[in-house]
């Protein structure tokens, strides 16, 4: 296994990237499907870690499916209902895929199996508590194994919906969850989120997909939902995922940063993701964006620093601190809380990383301010197992220094071939892969 990674001086930026599946549609996607009434082709699954942890849990928990054109096709025979579970006292691990843990939680909450769910270390350090405790309030009986609000969890079923509140402002993962089992519950469910959503596109995204597999939920501006219980799911014959805009964020930078001219293919103007927004706030900081049918294009220009508030795109917002080093100003990151409850605490994590570059950083309990390095350090840096700290610090070989990445597998969480493809648009030789 390859323990670091040196990246060295890149030169220029130019080339065309395919984008691989977005992670968060295709978790949403293989789940809805395998609920549903019938025969779901997928097309452009994303290949990764996370990915494979939802199919090895769905594959447990009875659903069969089969995997084609490099895992990147998945027909799923969905089972019209809840899962089919013949072990009642099965154990799921999960790895640290909050897109697979948080919804199956739910999920598994409207049957009657003992269920755990558990995950890597990391994952028993991310708080499921509020999730848990609007669950309960729809009658689930789940208890925790270790300590209270936080994975491995005994699920016990029991939830039957009703009037329930969620915190909306931990993880919109949360109430994405209880958005997916609720039209499955025996009752109609009323969901109040208590104070403001963060991540609003992710809901979204859950909406738009739970409509085209056909249930019905209703909302007010995103505070009050109205889902009817007793629904079924119906099989699409084909989906076709978008791909990640999260992804797209590395090579659009690298443009913007180092290009040359990049050519994102895969996603557009149109995409029902929130971090395409990504695009919208580098043009703001001075690179050249183009919008077609299924790409983008940037082209390096002059950048400078912003004050701008990134809750709504909190993963695309990591690789905007990356391209602040290059701004000229300072750049101030604000309402990103929820950074410090992901893979890593990220808040802390790119504040010590980016000082080790050069950068002078102040850091919040919900912000982050960068000043560009005056001249950029060679540095190695520490990934946390983070997959978004490995990739976003990939960038700063575009400084005319090396750096050098630790446990750069990390990123097969979501990206197995990222490094591949930022060679593919580099002029630069990488170490080993």
């Amino acid at each position: 296994m390859t323990t670091s990674l040196l990246l060295k001086p890149v030169q220029h930026i130019q080339g065309t990237i395919l984008l691989p599946g977005s992670k968060s549609i295709s978790n949403r996607v293989l789940l809805i499907a395998s609920l549903s009434n019938g025969i779901t082709t997928i097309t452009n699954v994303l290949d990764s870690d996370d990915i494979h942890h939802m199919l090895q849990a769905l594959k447990l928990l009875g659903i069969h499916y089969q995997l084609y054109k490099n895992n990147t096709v998945c027909v799923i025979h969905g089972v019209g209902g809840l899962f089919q579970i013949n072990n009642h006292a099965l154990t799921l691990f999960l790895g640290n895929a909050g897109t697979a843990i948080r919804p199956l939680l739910a999920i598994l909450s409207l049957s009657n199996h003992r269920i755990t769910l558990t995950g890597d270390n990391r994952m028993h350090e991310r708080p499921i508590g509020d999730l848990v405790n609007s669950l309960r309030q729809g009658g689930a009986i789940i208890e925790y194994k270790i300590k209270n609000n936080y994975p491995p969890i005994l699920i016990h079923g029991g939830y039957v919906g009703g009037k329930i509140t969620v915190k909306g402002n931990i993880s919109s993962q949360f109430l994405t969850s209880l958005l997916i089992a609720a039209p499955l519950a025996k009752k109609d469910t009323y969901i109040s989120v208590e104070g403001i959503l963060v991540s609003q596109p992710y809901i979204d995204i859950t909406l738009n997909i739970i409509n085209n597999f056909g249930v019905t939920i209703t909302h007010k501006k995103y505070q009050d939902f109205y889902i009817p219980g007793n629904q079924t799911y119906k099989s699409i014959e084909n989906v076709q995922i978008e791909g990640d805009a999260s992804s797209a964020s590395y090579f659009l930078a690298a443009a913007a940063i180092k290009g040359g001219t990049v050519c994102i293919k895969g996603i557009d103007a149109n995409s029902t993701q929130g971090d395409i927004e990504f695009a919208y706030v580098l043009e703001k900081m001075g690179a050249k964006i183009s919008w077609g049918d299924n790409y983008i294009k940037c082209t390096k220009n002059q950048l400078t620093g912003i004050d701008v508030d990134l809750n709504h795109i909190p993963d695309a917002a990591m690789t905007i601190a990356i391209v602040a080093l290059f701004a000229k100003g300072i750049t101030t990151i604000r309402n990103i809380y929820n950074w410090r409850l992901k893979e890593s605490d990220r808040i802390t994590a790119m504040a010590t990383e980016l000082r080790k570059v050069g950068a002078i950083v102040q850091e919040g309990i919900d912000f982050i301010s960068i000043q560009p390095p005056i001249k950029f350090h060679s540095a190695i840096i520490e990934t946390y197992n983070d997959h978004r700290i490995a990739m976003c610090f990939s960038l700063i070989c575009l400084s005319e220094v090396s750096v050098e990445i630790l446990n750069p597998q990390c990123v097969a969480k979501t990206f197995p071939n990222f490094f591949r493809e930022l060679n593919s648009i580099s002029q630069y030789p990488i170490e080993s892969l």
